[in-house]
């Protein structure tokens, strides 16, 4: 019924920017939160920033003052502005979604590879 799609993600040289998207489907109430987790190879998924719909945000102390996370309320649409892109940051990136009393939903992932 929910659908989470990834976009943006791609091979990066370090310092450099990418800019992901998750566009949201299906029945979602307009009390949510959304955002981005990351998964590096042998390591655990970390969250990186989440925003609700008043636009109050959170973010990683490995991420924040570089990358920005933003929505569209009306299109149900996250995005994550990464600048200053660091190797470490390289992981494969998942959107998220989560409504109350509803679920919890999540992207299938886009790969973000930070490298020269």
């Amino acid at each position: 019924q929910v659908q989470l799609v990834e976009s943006g993600g791609g091979l990066v040289q370090p310092g450099g920017s990418l800019r992901l998207s998750c566009a949201a489907s299906g029945s979602i109430s307009s009390m949510n939160i959304m955002g981005w987790y990351r998964q590096a190879p042998g390591k655990q998924r970390e969250m990186v920033a989440r925003i609700g719909t008043g636009g109050s945000a959170n973010y990683a102390d490995s991420v924040k003052g570089r990358f920005t996370i933003s929505r569209d309320n009306a299109q149900t649409t996250v995005y994550l502005q990464m600048n200053s892109l660091k190797p470490e940051d390289t992981a494969v990136y998942y959107c998220n979604l989560v409504v109350l009393s509803r679920g919890n939903y999540w992207g299938q992932g886009t790969q973000v590879t930070v490298s020269s």
